[in-house]
């Protein structure tokens, strides 16, 4: 099945907020099958590289059926090794063009940004959305940079040349804000990640986008 960069809503993984590997994979199927459209791996704890080679091949495997992309986050190796989808990368990762270069023209590539001068210097043919945040404050990124709130993403939003999607801090409670904006999408890691009830989660998120792309 011919998968899609749909960023509306984008489920990005942590493993100790999951439940390891296995949370992980059972959080992706019930988020997916209640409307999750894109899903990124990443770990901001002491992960080996066996692991994220062995939790990215389960979730490609969760997903083969499915028309959700499976991007890696940072780790280029990992992404080529299971044939992901795509990769994203931040600011203090490897270059754009050379992360480019090595995943080929084929593979999605998602680039962070977090204010205007790092989106005024994105290689816009290189990539193919951006993300932009963290918009509020944030615990599951140890290295975020401050929030930006609602003006600046709006700025952003305008001046961008690619989709986009806004992450940090977004739940049920802030997301209308934020697609009010015209941003295409929302990343989110606690909003979906360890809730009790996955099923609910997804699509309480899902009817705020549902809502916003009515208006």
């Amino acid at each position: 099945m011919n998968k899609q960069l749909d960023l509306s809503l984008y489920l990005v993984l942590d493993p100790l907020l999951c439940g390891g590997i296995s949370g992980m994979v059972t959080t992706t199927e019930i988020a997916v099958a209640n409307g999750v459209t894109a899903v990124q791996l990443r770990s901001e704890y002491q992960f080996a590289g066996k692991d994220w080679y062995h939790a990215a091949l389960a979730l490609k495997q969760v997903l083969s059926d499915t028309p959700v992309p499976l991007f890696i986050d940072d780790h280029v190796d990992v992404a080529l090794a299971v044939d992901a989808d795509g990769v994203h990368i931040g600011q203090s990762d490897l270059p754009v063009a050379v992360t480019r270069k090595l995943i080929g023209s084929n593979k999605w590539l998602g680039f962070s940004v977090a204010n205007r001068q790092q989106l005024d210097a994105v290689a816009w043919q290189q990539v193919d959305y951006i993300g932009i945040g963290p918009i509020y404050p944030t615990s599951t990124k140890k290295d975020a940079a401050p929030a930006m709130g609602m003006s600046q993403l709006a700025e952003l939003v305008r001046l961008k040349q690619r989709p986009a999607v806004a992450i940090g801090g977004i739940n049920a409670n802030n997301a209308t804000e934020v697609l009010q904006t015209g941003i295409e999408g929302i990343a989110v890691v606690s909003a979906i990640c360890g809730q009790e009830n996955i099923q609910q989660a997804t699509s309480s998120l899902i009817k705020k986008i549902q809502s916003a792309k009515r208006k």
